[in-house]
């Protein structure tokens, strides 16, 4: 039986459940949901929160620009990022690896070849490749959307089967239920011009992404074909409960 190959994008927000520390919780919720799922799903993982861990060990002394500070942020956190999640993941016997990719690595024929080469030969060994923006080099994520159109590029190369992005909302809500203060999930999204009309901007407080830099992901996925859910992250058992059909979640087909 083929497996089901999922890409999952987690935000800075979810990884740390809304406070300023990477929630180990939420990292072992992912992992357990996963060693459930590993009969009949494959997962590769697009992960932010690299600033957000190095902020709980540094501050930085910086007269450069702010995109420098966090550049140097990020270098000092992914370690400890992929560190965490081979520690929790390896408690729940799945194996994990690193990429780190840039922009410009998805304008190059011979590196897109590389990247679905390597990821290939990752996951056909059980391995969970763990995907951050190359931030050293590239300040595009920093500045344009914790990683929603990283996610959805590498989703498209992969040809995944679902591009799931896990946020901080119940998927993408009504314009007009999020004006009148009672958010109203949409759930099944078939004409997407309508639901760009339908998205009001706003931002995540710890990430750089907000609704609209979804939308940009969404877009992208569905160029692809590959259908994308947006689902809330910061619940336990959010992609298992997506599956079942038991949390409200925006689906565009």
């Amino acid at each position: 039986m083929k497996k089901k190959r999922i890409l999952l994008k987690v935000g800075s927000n979810t990884l740390t459940k809304e406070t300023n520390n990477i929630s180990r919780g939420k990292i072992e919720d992912m992992a357990n949901q996963m060693a459930q799922l590993q009969d009949t799903c494959e997962f590769v993982i697009v992960s932010s929160g690299a600033i957000a861990v190095a902020k709980q060990f540094v501050k930085l002394e910086s007269k450069q620009k702010d995109v420098f500070v966090k550049q140097a942020l990020a270098s000092i956190g992914q370690p400890h990022l992929i560190r965490i999640y081979q520690e929790i993941f390896r408690e729940y016997g799945l194996l994990t690896s690193q990429c780190l990719l840039s922009y410009s690595d998805f304008e190059k024929q011979e590196s897109k070849t590389n990247i679905v080469n390597t990821i290939n030969v990752l996951v056909n060994n059980n391995y969970i490749p763990i995907i951050n923006e190359n931030d050293t080099v590239a300040t595009d994520e920093i500045k344009f959307g914790d990683n929603d159109k990283l996610g959805a590029l590498t989703a498209s190369l992969l040809n995944a089967d679902l591009f799931i992005i896990a946020t901080n909302t119940n998927g993408i809500y009504t314009k007009e239920s999020i004006e009148n203060g009672t958010p109203k999930t949409i759930e099944l999204v078939e004409d997407f011009d309508q639901l760009k009309n339908q998205v009001v901007n706003s931002k995540s407080t710890h990430g750089t992404g907000g609704m609209q830099s979804k939308i940009d992901a969404i877009s992208v996925a569905k160029q692809s074909n590959v259908e994308t859910w947006i689902v809330n992250g910061l619940e336990d058992n959010f992609i298992i409960n997506a599956f079942e059909n038991k949390v409200p979640f925006t689906k565009i087909r």
